[in-house]
């Protein structure tokens, strides 16, 4: 998740004195939080933790949070923005800056990591969702939420080989998941865009909307959190850059360690593996390599997929070694 880092303020209310304070700060926890994932993300990357960190346990738990919380805070802004009446003209022009903005991480991911690049990420939700939730303003309530829990549900349920077509990648209905850096599609992820609407009309409709006034202490959190949430966008596209800059500088000066190395080398050797072959026999199938490979003093091989004519001979005659050694450790049939 990872994710993975929006515009929430695309359909935000912008008129002096409109703005709820709580609602701006919420929002920059989540862009906050976003932040501190992607560097997750960023370290797993640069090689100083081993690779699948940042897309298991509790960190694959904290990114579908920040996912959450983000598109729920869209659906509420909508509400806010539109609920009255739709401002056609804002909101086009801050729904063309999230397309805008979507494109480019597209283009630019297609460019610089292809294997995952982003063709449907969160940007691509909320661009979507924009649209599709103007539908359900002023829908009952209860309507809302039974399609909320309908969508969020029905991957878990519904899956159809017609969905496998990377045409309809974006629907989320496909059998397996497609490869991306930041994927979230329609189901589950309009469910928490609906479940914010939700919430917003009810607390319209109770008086509880002024539970939001207000900031919290220190003033000064307060300020930060609220710049960062009333500049969302700008936030989203620069702190990856700003963040990959900084460890790539830091990298140069402190490399990871030849441990992780080691570990991320043979987690990914075994992956690859194990797409033709038993995954018992990749782990001995790797262990080896890895093994020829340092004591044959090659250890720069774990961190560079550049390797020379004389680097790819030694790797192939390790792979024969490697091969042989497994295949004397598979039982007898």
């Amino acid at each position: 998740m990872n994710p993975a880092s929006t515009a929430l303020n695309a359909v935000t209310p912008t008129k002096s004195g409109s703005r709820l304070g709580r609602l701006d700060i919420a929002r920059g926890l989540a862009l906050i939080a976003m932040a501190i994932y992607h560097f997750g993300w960023d370290l797993e990357f640069f090689g100083y933790l081993v690779q699948g960190s940042a897309s298991q346990g509790w960190w694959r738990i904290f990114a579908r949070c920040i996912a959450s919380s983000f598109l729920f805070l869209v659906g509420f802004s909508l509400v806010l923005a539109h609920g009255r009446a739709i401002r056609w003209q804002p909101f086009f022009k801050r729904l063309a800056q999230v397309v805008i903005a979507a494109a480019a991480i597209s283009l630019l991911t297609w460019f610089f990591m292809p294997q995952g690049f982003i063709f449907f990420g969160i940007l691509h939700q909320i661009a979507l969702a924009s649209l599709l939730g103007l539908l359900f303003l002023r829908m009952p309530i209860w309507i809302t939420i039974a399609l909320a829990a309908a969508i969020i549900a029905t991957p878990v349920y519904f899956r159809a080989e017609i969905f496998d077509h990377p045409a309809l990648w974006w629907v989320g209905l496909s059998t397996v998941n497609p490869v991306s850096n930041d994927y979230v599609p329609l189901f589950p992820w309009f469910g928490a865009v609906l479940l914010g609407i939700a919430a917003a009309r009810i607390m319209q409709s109770t008086g509880l909307l002024r539970l939001l006034q207000g900031g919290i202490k220190p003033q000064w959190l307060e300020r930060l959190l609220i710049f960062i949430g009333r500049h969302s966008l700008i936030f989203y596209l620069v702190h990856q850059p700003v963040l990959i800059g900084l460890l790539y500088g830091f990298s140069a000066i402190f490399p990871p360690s030849a441990a992780i190395q080691a570990a991320n080398f043979v987690q990914q050797c075994t992956v690859q593996c194990s797409a033709d072959s038993d995954p018992q026999l990749c782990r001995i199938y790797c262990g080896c390599m890895l093994e020829n490979i340092q004591s044959n003093q090659l250890t720069n091989l774990l961190k560079s997929s550049t390797t020379t004519d004389e680097e790819r001979e030694k790797l192939s005659t390790f792979s024969a070694q490697c091969v042989a050694k497994t295949q004397e450790g598979q039982p007898v049939q």
